[in-house]
């Protein structure tokens, strides 16, 4: 059973992966600063990890598609 049960504790977890993401352009830009990568890969980068924080913020705001009760009740009479 892959569904996840607790709303709160879901939201939680995307709570804190959207910290480390955010956390991960921080260090994205002294890489840059450092010239560790160029400004193409910064850009691309950066680019990339908006995009994971706006799916896991959308996430949040539809958790409860993510853990809807009925969907588990449904596989439980049906398994």
């Amino acid at each position: 059973m892959g569904k996840r049960r607790y709303e709160k504790s879901f939201i939680a977890k995307l709570t804190d992966s959207e910290g480390e993401a955010r956390e991960t352009q921080t260090w994205l830009q002294f890489a840059y600063a450092c010239s560790y990568i160029n400004e193409d890969q910064y850009n691309n980068l950066h680019n990339q990890y908006n995009q994971i924080i706006g799916m896991l913020i959308n996430m949040m705001s539809q958790s409860e598609k993510w853990c809807s009760f009925s969907s588990l009740n449904k596989e439980d009479k049906n398994g």
